[in-house]
């Protein structure tokens, strides 16, 4: 996983409440296996028209925005079921950070996993950012992790608060595969130990077997 230091980037405003996993990938796209490819899929039912005809009412299909790294959304986003192929597409498509008051919690540490930064910001600077993204064309921000601030170049900066283990596993690209391996010297330890534990163990017992009669 791509370790998070700093991103800059064009942000798209998704302005909806309650934004669930099953928009952002919807059922019938469940089946694959691998992470790849659900970018396309990303807010299927919005995005398209029958015959996968991009939908020019939805956000992201407006010219402005396309590139965008930056989603803006409102409260509860990634709500609905625990997929995890909802931050498959949201990091897929090219978002690395997700800006919003509040998350579903599944969701929320679904994304740490997969190498997505989801900041938590007031209504109120929400709703800020929103006014200048609709109103400047090209409007970005630059997130920088390990100051926890959000900015723009119009001297507009935000801090954010993040747990310090959540943090660590986004500034040192760790999925929870990676997490684990950082023990592998204490894990082949327990192992060899416990294979010697074993091996004792195997040998009193067949010391001591007495086939039945």
């Amino acid at each position: 996983m791509k370790p998070f230091i700093t991103h800059t980037g064009l942000v798209a405003p998704l302005d909806r409440v309650n934004v669930d996993t099953d928009q952002m990938v919807p059922k019938q796209f469940l089946k694959a296996l691998t992470r790849q490819g659900f970018g396309r899929i990303l807010f299927y039912d919005w995005r398209y028209l029958p015959g996968e005809k991009p939908n020019p009412q939805f956000v992201l299909n407006f010219p402005r925005y396309k590139g965008a790294s930056v989603l803006l959304a409102r409260a509860n986003f990634g709500c609905g079921s625990s997929r995890e192929h909802a931050p498959w597409a949201i990091g897929d498509y090219g978002f690395r950070v997700i800006l919003a008051p509040s998350y579903a919690d599944i969701f929320y540490n679904n994304c740490f996993k997969n190498g997505i930064l989801p900041a938590e910001l007031t209504e109120q600077q929400i709703e800020e950012l929103f006014k200048r993204a609709e109103k400047e064309e090209g409007y970005s921000l630059s997130i920088d992790l390990p100051n926890q601030t959000v900015s723009d170049n119009h001297g507009l900066t935000y801090k954010f608060e993040i747990a310090p283990s959540r943090k660590e596993v986004l500034l040192q690209g760790l999925d929870d595969i990676g997490t684990t391996l950082k023990h592998e010297p204490e894990i082949t330890a327990y192992e060899k130990t416990h294979a010697a534990t074993a091996t004792m163990f195997d040998a009193v017992d067949v010391k001591n077997y007495s086939p039945a009669h």
